[in-house]
């Protein structure tokens, strides 16, 4: 797995190769270090032989690496414009393949409407590191592209290159476990982006005991960096709470495992959004616990509900939907936490919430709003179990209010759930779930129903009377002045 060594020796021979091209020795001092990248960028379009580019590719990322975040904006502005497609070739090709529409003239055109920047970072993938230099560039370029969305077409570039050079095929799942070197074991602290890894103890309590797991996928240009990783604890019986399940590593062993927990999934590379890995990982991960634990016959996440909080915040301010004053009162203090009363009475309204938020509100695209439904629904599970209280770190009472979700894959059923998804968004659910969503619905439309009569009634109240109304109100004050 260990791939730096020969990325090393690569560099090493590239650096003692690089007079042999003719190349500049390498300048370390800040002046002109844009117009060096820019210069170095049309060499390696330029340059036909093989050696030469690679060591200009090397030279270019290494510039790139010396600029600065306005230096950085402005090489992302020269990729857009000068190394666009050229719409003269474009036009030209076109007109010759109305005229004689062949495959080869249907591959000019293809090649015409490539951009040239493609050809460009095809070409500083060349040198050693350079996959993993082009998936931090992209890293810097999602950071300002908000802000710049003409920059769009050069990110849309990136993603095509990177949907090719990260395919499934070229991935490789590694179980990580207490002796995996330590310079990948404190990336997997780094990179945790679910529940913190507070120090090397706490990691090892999630990879060194019986009942615990960790797989990665790795790439052979990237070497020792992880690009998503997943923690699996092995449990008797589904959790319903991380606190619960972090605390209790060690406490159940391999025989007595009947469900594999993925409580933690955690992309690594922000350069590589958009670059789908966690169905693959989550599917090949079952099937080798079902190799080496055949008495594994569940396969369900504990997962966060991100942005739950929000959207009810949200819908009560819109005067969506309104909550009993025993809930409102517990949103705003949390001190249900400490409190079993209170939650036993508060549960089953705020779940009814939750199970309409994840099955019946939804994103523009007709998929669920919350990202991690849309993410393992998409992957063939089915939403299994909603639990509350299930994270009362102040995470989770942050984002969700303390709620957790069980999504349960069943290995018969994931292309089908899959494709029903994919095709109709039907969210797949357990009929607990089920209940629960058509009573949030209910108590939604009742809320609604109540906010619209009594608009009404205050619309009416406040509407300026009639002519008629205003001549009998007339009538009626002239009689009682007569009779004073």
């Amino acid at each position: 797995m260990n791939l730096s060594f020969l990325q090393d020796l690569l560099t090493h021979v590239g650096n003692r190769a690089r007079h042999q091209v003719g190349l500049p020795p390498s300048q370390n001092g800040n002046e002109n270090r844009l117009a060096r990248l820019t210069d170095n960028c049309h060499r390696l379009t330029e340059s036909s032989g093989e050696a030469s580019r690679i060591m200009i590719a090397q030279r270019a990322l290494e510039d790139y690496q010396a600029l600065d975040d306005e230096e950085r904006y402005a090489f992302f502005q020269l990729l857009a414009d000068d190394y666009a497609a050229n719409p003269e070739a474009i036009h030209a090709a076109y007109a010759e393949y109305r005229e004689s529409p062949d495959n080869a003239c249907l591959e000019t055109l293809f090649a015409a409407c490539e951009p040239k920047r493609q050809s460009l970072l095809r070409r500083l993938n060349l040198c050693p590191g350079g996959t993993y230099e082009i998936v931090r560039m992209r890293a810097d370029l999602l950071k300002v592209i908000k802000a710049h969305p003409e920059l769009k077409p050069l990110d849309a570039d990136f993603a095509h290159l990177f949907g090719s050079w990260f395919n499934r095929g070229f991935l490789m799942l590694e179980a990580i476990d207490w002796n995996t070197p330590a310079a990948v074991l404190e990336k997997i602290i780094r990179y945790e982006a679910v529940h913190a890894i507070q120090d090397w103890s706490d990691l090892r309590g999630r990879l060194d005991p019986e009942d615990r797991r960790c797989y990665a996928f790795f790439h052979p240009a990237i070497g020792d960096e992880p690009l998503i990783f997943v923690e699996v604890a092995l449990c008797k019986g589904v959790p319903n709470n991380i606190q619960h399940l972090l605390a209790n590593s060690g406490q159940t062993t391999e025989r007595e495992a009947d469900t594999a927990v993925f409580y933690s999934i955690s992309n690594c590379q922000a350069g590589l959004k958009g670059i789908s890995f966690g169905n693959f990982l989550i599917k090949q991960v079952v099937q080798e616990l079902q190799r080496e634990l055949p008495n594994l016959n569940r396969f369900v996440t504990l997962s966060p509900v991100p942005g739950f909080s929000q959207w009810l915040s949200q819908a009560r301010e819109e005067e969506e939907l309104s909550v009993s004053d025993a809930l409102a009162e517990q949103l705003e203090s949390d001190d249900w936490t400490s409190d079993e009363t209170a939650q036993q009475k508060i549960a089953p309204e705020l779940r009814s919430l939750a199970a309409h938020y994840l099955v019946n509100i939804k994103h523009r695209s007709g998929q669920p709003l919350n990202p991690v439904a849309r993410f393992h629904l998409g992957n063939g599970a089915s939403l299994h179990r909603i639990n509350w209280p299930g994270d009362t770190s102040a995470n989770g009472l942050k984002q969700a209010h303390g709620l957790m979700v069980n999504y349960l894959y069943e290995p018969d059923r994931i292309e089908q759930n899959h494709e029903a998804f994919s095709r109709n968004d039907t969210v797949a659910c357990s009929n607990e779930v089920k209940k629960e969503a058509k009573q949030g619905a209910s108590n939604v439309e009742k809320d609604k129903r109540a906010v619209e009569k009594d608009t009404k009634r205050i619309a009416k109240k406040d509407a300026k009377p009639s002519a008629r109304e205003l001549e009998a109100s007339d009538e009626r004050s002239d009689e009682r002045s007569q009779t004073s």
